[in-house]
């Protein structure tokens, strides 16, 4: 059987369209919430990858809520076996962090709520070949790590995506968004929509109509690139050790 770890942070939370893709390539989802008190395993002998996905609270709540420190913790465990990691806004954030970057809010308060575009870097182009819309719910970003690749940039928040190693990946936006999962979102935080930068609710429910097909396309071209770094760990285990 081939598992994936998959750790959300809400009894909510739903890994959307990276799980429906994940379970359709025949992983099982092997989901953890430590915030709800489950355990995170001690090695990655039993999992073939992990995604850490993204939540309402802030990568440097790890003095106030233990489970953020916990994970913080864990993901030195996750990049020391060497195999594929993918974080997803808080997930991409804990990453940051664990290799020693800044998490911050916007300097002007600013945040990303609903479509906005990135670009790729040229060192990111394989992966995110033109520009693209991509959904994002956030109030902090994170510096670029030392030793990482940027891959993506974009005009309110910098720093978009990156790589550390050869498959431990950290995305700032949030490509498992599917309809339902963004109808729940406008429902439960509608406080959110009035912050600065963030778009009404009619615009990410037209994004979505506009976008969700090629972010598909790009998201399944994603993860059959990372899924593949699994068969291909070959480099030594020091060159993912921050």
């Amino acid at each position: 059987m081939k598992n994936i770890l998959v750790i959300v942070h809400q009894a909510t939370s739903d890994p959307g369209l990276v799980g429906q893709l994940l379970r359709s390539h025949g992983y099982t989802l092997d989901i953890r919430c430590p915030n709800l008190g489950h355990d995170l395993p001690t090695t990655m002998n039993h999992h073939e990858a992990a995604v850490v996905f993204g939540g309402p609270m802030s990568a440097n709540d790890s003095e106030t809520l233990p489970f953020i420190r916990t994970e913080l913790d864990w993901i030195e465990t996750a990049l020391e076996s060497g195999k594929p990691y993918l974080g997803i806004c808080l997930g991409a954030q804990l990453l940051a962090r664990v290799l020693g970057a800044t998490v911050s809010p916007h300097p002007e308060g600013m945040t990303e709520i609903g479509y906005f575009p990135i670009q790729p870097t040229p060192a990111g182009q394989p992966l995110f070949s033109t520009p693209m819309q991509v959904y994002h719910w956030h109030r902090e970003g994170f510096e670029l790590p030392s030793g990482s690749v940027l891959l993506a940039t974009g005009d309110t928040f910098a720093n978009q995506a990156f790589r550390f190693g050869k498959n431990a990946y950290g995305v700032q936006f949030h490509p498992e968004m599917t309809h339902e999962i963004m109808e729940r979102w406008l429902e439960n935080a509608p406080e959110c929509l009035i912050l600065p930068g963030a778009q009404p609710r009619d615009k990410h429910l037209q994004g979505y109509q506009l976008y969700a097909a090629n972010l598909r396309r790009w998201l399944e071209n994603f993860l059959q690139h990372w899924l593949e770094m699994e068969q291909q760990r070959d480099y030594p285990d020091d060159a993912l050790v921050a």
